[in-house]
């Protein structure tokens, strides 16, 4: 029979196990083979790479607009800012520092509308764009889109210098090394069988690779942490890189990752996405919603720019 656990996770970032959905079925092919036939755990390899970049973003809605056109109706909108960085650990110096932030702050509009957001006295100031639906949810996804794009460019530029981690999976499957970071399952890659691995890993292990649509992307999973009270998935974490990159260099990075990542879990009396949430990202994160500013004071400031074009 199968036990019961209550979540380490606060209630508002949901669980690692998604529950917004049914875990569902991944999309496309799936092998489990492409290294090993033979699944066990694997244990990591810490081949001392010096510097590692920890890239996330972070957004928010500052305002909903509405776009009133007597001949059409109301149109929705809304003014959006994201943030995006890096956390670059230095192994060698041992010490981290923030770097590569990028803000930006966007006006979206639904219906592929011409209109312009007037002059906003905001550093940085607000860019318009459109979204060719009328459906209000497409205006966060447009927003996310942008921020999830400006990571892909933070991530490669970075890639220069640094081995580079970044939160969520990855958009662009370019041969690079970047490793995509899964906190949350929101579907099943492998059958039954390998899925027992899974739960069978210790802090510091990984599964074999898997690939993921006919070889776009290589992936595998590691164990951060093991919790008195967790459950067998507990501490789980997806990486993937590119499956344009050789194998055997994927296999290199997939060693890395279990047993570096490790070292960077978060701890539940600190965060409360312990330890998935990485010490560095979290960091990152907390700077990041600084440097973004006050809503309250980017929300004045927007309707401070649209009643003055009104007035006008």
């Amino acid at each position: 029979m199968a036990r019961i656990f209550v979540e380490g996770w606060d209630p508002e970032y949901g669980t690692p196990l998604d529950q917004d959905d049914a875990l569902a079925p991944a999309e496309g092919s799936v092998d489990a083979t492409v290294e090993h036939d033979a699944w066990t755990p694997i244990e990591g390899d810490d081949d001392g790479v010096e510097r590692i970049a920890f890239v996330d973003g972070v957004r928010r809605v500052d305002a909903r607009l509405t776009l009133d056109d007597p001949a059409t109706g109301p149109t929705p909108g809304l003014c959006g800012t994201f943030a995006v960085g890096a956390t670059v650990w230095d192994r060698a110096a041992r010490r981290s520092e923030v770097t590569s932030v990028r803000i930006e702050r966007w006006a979206v509009l639904a219906g592929g509308r011409p209109e312009q957001m007037p002059p906003v006295d905001l550093e940085p100031g607000v860019t318009t764009t459109t979204c060719a639906s009328d459906d209000p949810a497409r205006l966060m996804i447009e927003l996310h889109t942008k921020m999830r794009r400006a990571e892909g460019e933070t991530a490669t530029a970075l890639a220069a210098h640094c081995f580079v981690v970044a939160d969520g999976p990855l958009n662009e499957l370019t041969a690079h090394p970047t490793v995509g970071y899964i906190k949350s399952h929101r579907v099943t890659y492998l059958e039954p069988e390998r899925n027992a691995i899974v739960a069978q890993l210790a802090p510091g292990q990984r599964t074999p690779m898997f690939s993921i649509g006919d070889y776009k992307r290589y992936s595998w999973y590691v164990r951060l942490a093991m919790f008195p009270h967790g459950h067998s998935w507990t501490g789980i974490v997806r990486c993937e890189v590119s499956g344009q990159l050789p194998k055997e260099e994927a296999a290199c990075i997939a060693d890395r990752t279990a047993a570096v990542l490790p070292m960077v879990a978060s701890e539940p009396h600190i965060d409360p996405r312990a330890p998935q949430n990485l010490v560095p990202i979290a960091a990152l994160e907390r700077d990041l919603k600084h440097r973004m500013g006050d809503r309250r004071l980017v929300y004045r400031a927007l309707r401070e720019a649209v009643m003055e074009r009104e007035a006008s």
